[in-house]
């Protein structure tokens, strides 16, 4: 490499991204971007779901607008049912305060499996 074209690559900054090495968006990224777009009523640019690093950053950026949900701490459905048939298998209740925090039911199926 000759001395001017190693001047020129320290001048220049790092870039972050080579455009034969950029990966498109998957379509679970996708879809879970335009599902926080939806839940707090912003737009999603085009420009954005091109490629994974892009539409990552972006849903790292808008991803806590979709946790101020009222419902975010409850569990999901999918949990409930499973807290259920535990219950029955093992003749338990599964206490109230769980149906309200899927953190307090995720606790009780891991400690009921």
């Amino acid at each position: 490499m000759n001395s001017t074209a190693l001047q020129n690559s320290e001048q220049r900054p790092p870039e972050t991204t080579n455009d034969y090495y950029r990966l498109p968006a998957t379509e679970k990224q996708i879809s879970y971007a335009r599902k926080i777009a939806m839940q707090a009523q912003i737009a999603l640019p085009w420009e954005v779901q091109e490629d994974r690093h892009s539409l990552s950053a972006w849903i790292d950026q808008h991803q806590h607008e979709m946790k101020t949900r009222p419902f975010a701490a409850y569990p999901s459905s999918k949990q409930v049912a499973f807290a259920e048939r535990i219950a029955r298998f093992k003749r338990r209740t599964v206490p109230q305060e769980c149906f309200r925090d899927k953190s307090l039911m995720s606790r009780w199926i891991d400690g009921n499996r």
